[in-house]
């Protein structure tokens, strides 16, 4: 199954952390040869912009996101 990860691309979540969040998880797809398992999207904003930055993994929303937390939800 194609985990399929959504970042929400909005200008807060954005400034929030999300640039670095998505370089972070590209880079982590990369290290871990996980290119066929994982699908990385661009979102549109998903107007929870005070909980950002904000990531969509196969549905599930997921605020406040930092590297550290992704490396939790990947995991998963």
């Amino acid at each position: 199954m194609t985990t399929e990860i959504k970042i929400c691309m909005g200008s807060s979540c954005y400034a929030r952390g999300n640039a670095e969040n998505l370089e972070f998880i590209e880079n982590y797809i990369k290290e871990n040869n996980l290119d066929a398992e994982i699908e990385v999207y661009g979102a549109r904003c998903e107007n929870i912009c005070e909980k950002g930055p904000n990531i969509i993994v196969n549905g599930q929303i997921y605020n406040n996101v930092t590297p550290e937390k992704i490396i939790e939800i990947l995991k998963r």
